[in-house]
């Protein structure tokens, strides 16, 4: 029976690991649309979403179905839990990268504005976010995972940056407010994912800690 549970664990690690490697590839997919304004690969993680939902909820059912069955306790049952919220942070990751698809959508449809803000640094270090949460978790890597938790202050600068911009394009600009909303709210997408990328790791920690850290002062 003990063997049989690990099997089904093991199973479930590589079903929540294949799932962030497609959720990896949807936030650089993103990152891509949002730097060449490029409306086919916007429409295409649109389409695409459906499958991350799927899949969100087959490893929910799958966490369940072993708690039910196993009655797990100690460290198992901290990866269980650990398994399903980053499973709920990587499906609401998916979304945002639907979110930022459909403003590029949006935008390309509007006169661009001329506006001088360069969105690859914090798509590179939203991405870089993500990938060392999910690595943190392979590697079960507790350094690694508060590395993460302290990039997302850089990530808030930048989204703040956006904030104060926008507004004196506004102020300039009034007749594109529309282009203007979708830029800033193309920020706040990014900013969210570093969010859940946060609590990712967070949830590492917990695993391998036993301790919950959020809200925590770092």
């Amino acid at each position: 029976m003990a063997r049989h549970f690990h099997k089904e664990l093991e199973k479930l690690k590589k079903m929540i690991l294949s799932l962030g490697a497609m959720v990896e590839e949807r936030v650089r997919r993103a990152g891509s649309a949002v730097m060449e304004k490029d409306a086919v690969i916007a429409e295409e993680i649109i389409r695409s979403d459906f499958e991350i939902d799927e899949m969100e909820v087959e490893i929910e059912e799958e966490c369940l179905k072993i708690m039910a069955l196993h009655q797990p306790v100690a460290i198992d049952l901290r990866f269980l839990i650990a398994v399903i919220k980053i499973n709920n942070d990587l499906e609401r990751i998916a979304d945002e990268t639907v979110n930022i698809a459909q403003r590029i959508k949006t935008m390309v449809k509007d006169k661009p504005a001329n506006i001088a803000f360069d969105y690859e640094p914090m798509t590179a270090e939203v991405e870089k976010m993500l990938k060392l949460s999910l690595d943190a978790l392979v590697n079960m890597d507790v350094d690694m995972a508060f590395k993460v938790v302290t990039m997302d202050d850089e990530v808030d600068d930048i989204h703040r940056q956006v904030y104060q911009l926008i507004r004196e394009e506004i102020k300039q600009y009034p007749d594109q407010v529309a282009f203007f909303i979708n830029f800033y709210l193309i920020s706040r997408h990014l900013e969210r994912i570093a969010d859940h990328a946060t609590n990712i790791s967070e949830e590492v920690i917990y695993l391998i800690e036993g301790e919950i850290v959020r809200h925590a002062a770092y």
